[in-house]
């Protein structure tokens, strides 16, 4: 059933929560109003104090993808140009490949020019659409016909192979204009990089992160920026253990499906057998699918902060399953679309949250909202589905409010 607006929200005209929620990396939401497609809509800007130099993974991975190695112990390799970068990604080698500056591969593939489609219509803050795969033919046949030119290099990512430890230094790894892509791969860690510009003005520019088929992969501290499709994507195939945290989906953008500078596509998690941990993870201007839960996904949703969204944060499709908890909605607009298809569990209650002990080894935490509309999922059928498995804890929400605005995203670890 659809909730109401917290009655905890103290003055409709600040929109506050418990006090004034800080924008993103600790800045005022009057400081960090979007406008063009400039910098402040890519990377955080991280100070010396706030960098952690060490070379290598730091920490480890919570939830299902719990126990990932990566590279291992390989020696540290530092890839200087863009060549280097594709091959000791793509490479049969176990490999621990550390980034100190940004790889820049916009114009490395060319562009094309041809006819795509506005579905949303010829506004100057509405996303066109590239003919990918004939979608504009097959899909909106009636969308108005505008002529497209991207970047091809956007347009799939680089592909990543088995034993992979790919980590930036402070906040100097950047790969903008190509995302990542791991097809049928198991045992990667992926953190404290950004990957931004990826033909944000077009639909099917590129997917930020691509998982399909993979197993024991874990994307940490990772922000993503200016992306044409998907943030994240885990493709149709099963991807199994899979842990995302930390991360800053900044869906700040001058072009949207919504026309509304929020970005519509951000997390599709898709696959047939996908096991799916999100933890600490910062989703900011979004207007929908974020995520979006489908196949035969289980996904456990714990202390991410979702801000300034319009549209709505969870799609749950038929076949998506997902605990929701310790969560903060904040002028987040609808905390799940209206039609639900999946199965979900909001942690609506104390009493209610009872019922998580049993298989996620605790009581599940309750989400907290501020200018959002709440969702009371009380499903718990497919619970059973979590036994056995690597569960991450769970703090309150309040903790989350506290500490994920200032330490997801790269350059944060």
């Amino acid at each position: 059933m659809r909730g109401t607006r917290s009655p905890r929200i103290q003055d409709q005209r600040t929109r506050t929560f418990i006090g004034i929620f800080p924008g993103p990396r600790g800045m005022s939401w009057q400081q960090n109003r979007p406008a063009n497609t400039d910098d402040r809509l890519c990377c955080p800007r991280v100070t010396a104090p706030d960098i952690a130099l060490a070379v290598g993974v730091t920490g480890a991975a919570e939830g299902f993808a719990k126990g990932v190695t990566g590279g291992g112990s390989a020696t540290p390799v530092y890839p200087s140009t863009n060549a280097e970068l594709v091959s000791y990604l793509g490479d049969s080698s176990a490999r621990v490949i550390i980034l100190q500056k940004t790889f820049d591969f916009t114009g490395t593939e060319g562009t094309t020019t041809g006819t795509g489609c506005a579905p949303w219509g010829t506004g100057s803050a509405c996303q066109t659409a590239i003919n990918q795969n004939d979608w504009c033919t097959n899909y909106q046949p009636n969308a108005t016909k505008v002529s497209v030119s991207y970047d091809n290099a956007g347009i799939l990512g680089i592909t990543v192979k088995s034993n992979k430890s790919l980590v930036g230094v402070g906040s100097t790894g950047v790969i903008k204009g190509k995302g990542l892509r791991m097809n049928s791969v198991s045992n990667i860690i992926i953190q404290n990089i950004a990957i931004t510009n990826l033909n944000p003005k077009y639909v099917w520019g590129g997917d930020a992160i691509t998982i399909n088929g993979g197993d024991m992969i874990w994307v940490d501290h990772v922000t993503t920026s200016l992306i044409g499709r998907q943030h994240i994507v885990l493709g149709t195939s099963a991807s199994n253990r899979v842990t995302l945290s930390n991360n800053y989906i900044n869906g700040a953008t001058s072009w949207s499906a919504t026309c509304d500078g929020h970005h519509y596509w951000n997390i599709y998690l898709d696959g047939s057998g996908d096991l799916v941990t999100m933890k600490g993870n910062y989703i900011y201007y979004t207007s929908g699918r974020a995520p979006k839960v489908a196949g035969n996904t289980l996904l456990h949703a714990v202390n991410n902060y979702w801000y300034q969204g319009s549209g709505h944060a969870f799609e749950m499709d038929s076949g998506g399953m997902a605990v929701v908890e310790g969560n903060v909605f904040q002028n987040a607009g609808n905390m799940v679309d209206t039609t639900v298809s999946g199965q979900i569990f909001t942690s609506p209650s104390s009493s209610a949250n009872t019922a998580c002990a049993s298989y996620l080894g605790h009581n599940c935490q309750l989400n907290a909202f501020g200018s959002s509309t709440s969702y009371s999922g009380t499903t718990t059928g497919f619970f059973s589905n979590f036994s056995g498995k690597n569960i991450a804890s769970a703090d309150t929400a309040a903790t989350a409010q506290a500490n994920v605005p200032n330490k997801a995203g790269a350059g944060k670890i």
